[in-house]
This record gives structure tokens, sequence and C-alpha cells, in this order.
């Protein structure tokens, strides 16, 4: 039988034969792992011989997130970051190139342009607003790897992923999506020919922005071995308490995200009717540019928005920050909390920065009630005035 996402991810925790016991895999702390007898030491048909290789927690959420994703392999990262250089360092080599959107997470491009450059790999940036044919049609012999985001997490540009992976394919290229948006839920990469999806487990899945995590999901064996050896080559580990969280987490993954969109849109909407405001950045908003592809290929929406102000500069920007009591400062997203940051700044390390009309702020809206948000934003931009 065939069950939808939400119920999904709770039948994993349900499902009969292990015989009696607790709900959630116990959190189990260790480094030795001990066995019966000299030959069972170097078998893990049993379990994991050590502890690098991940205890009940860690199992279950790789096994529960490659349900979700419809991938044959999940593996963790301790980092969201670290699920986006992992891929990266097992199947670039150097001489290879990587193309990327302008826009893609500002640590990933960090990476590519310092450390993947200093070891002899390529990176191209495309303009964020470019279409399939222009993605497809820079790619040149020496491209091995296309990384792409979408939408970008701050500007909320969309690319048209399947046509872009179909293409990849067909010229030998791999194909990898930052998927953090859609957290694996709303939107299906390896279902449109994605090789390579990951996502910042520290976003949505955990929720409570109090775990650092990332996750890697993949089909192709091949790709799944290079990914997983590395990770072992390299000694990364997530801990059992991380693990056990961002489990906690994925069980109510789809009413969360479900009711923070609701009310994401709901304030973006009040925002389109300000006259403060120049434009709303938000994919479900029937003007963005990128609306009828997220209608054609998601499911659900974030609770991620960016607003471009009429005009100001920073001093503006900051006392409209400064005003608002409900909404926390600071970075990340995906949490129980609403957020608002200061973006203007980021669009100087762009290849091919978007012109604004004015000042970007970033927000992500949480679990709040959206009319208390609304108030406290009629205060903010009070200020802003």
């Amino acid at each position: 039988m065939t069950y939808a996402d939400r119920t999904r991810l709770i039948a994993s925790a349900t499902r009969r034969g292990d015989g009696r016991r607790p709900v959630n895999p116990p959190v189990e702390r260790a480094s030795t792992m001990l066995s019966d007898n000299a030959a069972a030491v170097r078998d893990d048909a049993d379990g994991p011989v050590y502890g690098l290789d991940g205890t009940s927690a860690a199992r279950r959420l790789r096994g529960d997130l490659a349900e979700l994703e419809g991938a044959t392999q999940a593996y963790l990262a301790p980092s969201g970051l670290a699920a986006v250089t992992i891929p990266i360092l097992a199947l670039a080599r150097p001489g290879d190139e990587i193309l990327a959107s302008d826009a893609v997470y500002g640590p990933s491009r960090r990476f590519l342009s310092r450390y993947m450059a200093a070891r002899g790999v390529a990176a191209r940036f495309l303009p964020a607003d470019s279409d399939a044919e222009t993605v497809l049609g820079a790619i040149g012999e020496r491209t091995r790897l296309v990384l792409m985001e979408s939408p970008a997490s701050l500007t909320f540009e969309m690319i048209d992923v399947a046509a872009v992976a179909t293409g990849c394919r067909a010229r030998g290229v791999i194909s990898m999506l930052d998927n953090t948006w859609a957290a694996g839920l709303a939107f299906k990469p390896l279902a449109h020919g994605v090789d390579v999806s990951v996502q910042a487990v520290t976003k949505y899945v955990a929720g409570h922005s109090d775990v650092l995590m990332g996750a890697i999901c993949v089909s192709n064996p091949t790709l799944g071995r290079a990914i997983g050896e590395t990770i072992e080559d390299m000694g990364w580990h997530v801990s059992p308490d991380d693990a056990w969280l961002a489990l906690r987490g994925l069980r109510t993954l789809p009413l969360r995200y479900a009711e923070q969109a609701r009310s994401a849109l709901t304030v973006a909407r009040w925002l389109q009717s300000r006259p403060e405001v120049s434009r709303v950045l938000y994919p479900p908003l029937p003007d963005h540019p990128s609306h009828a592809l997220w209608s054609r290929d998601f499911t659900g929406a974030a609770s991620l928005l960016g607003i471009v102000m009429k005009g100001g500069d920073e001093a503006r920007a900051h006392a409209l920050m400064d005003r608002l009591t409900l909404f926390g400062m600071g970075y990340s997203w995906g949490g129980f909390e609403t957020l608002i940051t200061h973006e203007t700044h980021q669009m100087d390390y762009r290849d091919h920065p978007p012109v604004l009309e004015g000042e970007l702020l970033r927000l992500h809206i949480g679990l709040e009630d959206p009319a208390d948000l609304i108030a406290d934003l009629e205060n903010g931009l009070s200020a802003f005035r």
C-alpha cells in the first residue's frame, strides 16, 4: 500500500516485527561496540562494528530519509554545508569544472571558490535566473557536476530542475540539488532525474534550531559508494543525540511545514499591499516569475521568503529590524521561530548581482499566529518610514 508522506514518516516507528520496544530507538552513546566472539568482531551483520558507523537512531534516520526522498541510500553529515561539500569531494577531481547558480548558498560558493579551486577544480557561476537551455549550453568538456539550488535561499529564483537533470544525464554530467527549501517533502529531486539530493537537516527536519546536520540521498549505487567511502575515509560522524533529535523532528515535519507555509503566505500577501515594499520574493505568489514552475513541480512551500523594500539604506533596514519584538534576528531557518535578516550586502559576492529597488530582507515565518507577526511588522515598517 502506498501511503502519504505524513503517514510514512510515522509508520516506520510503529512497524511490527521487532518485539516489544519503545516508539523511538534509544540514544546509544558509544564508540566501542562489543561482540560475543572473535569471528563476529568485524562482521557488521548484527549492527555497527564501531560508533562511527552510526547507532540505532542514526540508522533509523537514514532509512526514513531515504524512504522520504525515494532513494536507495541516505547518508548523514555533521552539517548542511557538509552535505553539499561531501559529494563534491567524492565526485570531482583536479581538472574538472563545476557549474553552479550565482545564487547558490554562500558557504557552498565559498567552498567551490576557495577550497576546490585551490585543488584544481574550477567553478563557474551562471546568472541565477538562467533557464535550463542556458545551463545546459554552458556545459563543457571539463564539466563534471552541475550544482543547483531551487528556489535560491536569498532571492528565490527557480530553475527547471527536471530539464537540467535530464540534459545532464544525456551528457554524462552529474546533477546535484540543494533541496533544503523543499525539505525532501515538497519536491522529490530523484524522481525528477537528479543524481544527488542534499538538504540541511538542521532546518525543517530537525525543526527546533538545536541540531546541526545534513543529509545526502542517492539512488545510483556508484555515486552512493563514492559518497559513503568519502564519509568513511574522512571520519565524519553525527552524534547519537543529534540523530535522535532529528528523527523526532522528522515525525512532525509535514505538519509543521504545511502550517508554517500557510502563515508565510498570509504574511507575504499582506506585505504585497504595503507601500514600503517593492516586491515580495515568494514562489507561491501568482506574480512571482517562477510561480508556474513552482505550481508544476512542488506540492508545498517553505516558509522562507524575501522582501525588496522601496529604497532605503542599511540604517533604515536595521531600524525596521530593531523595532520588531517577535522576529528573532539570526541566521538559519526551518525552526519553529520567526526570524529576519538583512541580506543586501550578500549581493556583493555574486558575479551577476540582481537589480534591487531597495534593501533586501529575508523572513522565515515560524509557528506564531500570523496576525501577531503582521502587527509586529506594522511597527517595523513605521520605523523604516
